[in-house]
């Protein structure tokens, strides 16, 4: 199901659904991040879901910033018998700790950006920089109009980082919406690489309700 209209980089909370047959494959990427087999058979067999809250509250640890941040919670389920996980971020920029059973234990950190030469420029700069290819890859086609642009100071996008040292692989997210089969839809451009390995894949999300 496409996206409504009041879903947006601003407004992400419902309930998502993995669309596998808009989506790239995933097991590239999986396989690149150390995921067994076995586990991937059985995540690309299964429904995924999503179920997202976003709102405003304090900045999670070690932030000993004040006021509030833009929090996104995210539990993922999937049937078949694979075990969910859970994503609490903060979208401050801020590196913290997080661990899960699928992909251990990742620095991550998440922040909105604007969209365009903004969302270049980000992509191409700080530790989390990439390639010229990967920026381009990344920062392609989104949904750029103002109903879009509803984030912090304009942002039409949140960029998350993770970097799994101990693995040696490292993960950049963009997330929006693009026009997909002729419906506006959640999407996420990833580019994954460890060593001289990388992996480029969108996923796309319907929305359920």
């Amino acid at each position: 199901m496409a996206a409504p209209a009041n879903k947006t980089i601003g407004d992400l909370s419902g309930t998502w659904s993995m669309n596998k047959n808009l989506s790239d494959n995933t097991e590239p990427g999986l396989s690149l991040q150390g995921v067994s087999f076995l586990t991937r058979k059985a995540i690309g067999l299964a429904s995924v879901t999503l179920t997202v809250k976003q709102y405003s509250g304090p900045h999670l640890p070690p932030s000993s910033a004040s006021g509030d941040c833009v929090r996104i919670d995210i539990e993922q389920t999937a049937t078949g018998g694979i075990k969910g996980t859970t994503e609490n971020r903060c979208a401050d920029g801020e590196k913290r700790t997080h661990s899960d059973w699928l992909f251990g234990t990742v620095e991550s950190s998440s922040h909105f950006v604007q969209a365009g030469d903004a969302l270049k420029q980000a992509l191409g700069s700080g530790d989390h920089a990439v390639d010229a290819a990967s920026v381009e890859y990344l920062a392609s086609n989104w949904v750029v109009d103002e109903s879009e642009k509803t984030g912090p100071d304009g942002a039409a996008h949140l960029i998350s980082v993770a970097d799994n040292q101990k693995d040696g692989w490292f993960a950049v997210q963009v997330w929006g919406f693009q026009t997909i089969g002729g419906e506006r839809r959640h999407a996420r451009n990833i580019v994954l690489k460890k060593g001289d390995k990388k992996v480029e894949m969108r996923i796309v999300y319907d929305f359920v309700s």
